[in-house]
């Protein structure tokens, strides 16, 4: 009994930083895939910053 609760405590924190490398892993996948879209797609990518910056002008605080 007692070994299975140490194992879990111990696996809390381990688990956590895997969670935190796989997500870190994923971002880095993501943004390698956004640019190689944008490459690819150049101009679908401009009509995507425009509207964004549009977004971004017309956003109130």
């Amino acid at each position: 009994m007692a070994g299975t609760a140490e194992r879990t405590r111990e696996s809390g924190p381990e688990s956590d930083a895997a969670r935190r490398r796989r997500r870190a892993q994923f971002l880095r996948e993501l943004t390698e895939a956004r640019e190689l879209r944008d490459r690819v797609q150049p101009r679908r990518a401009k009509a995507a910053r425009l509207r964004h910056a549009m977004r971004m002008r017309t956003f109130r605080w």
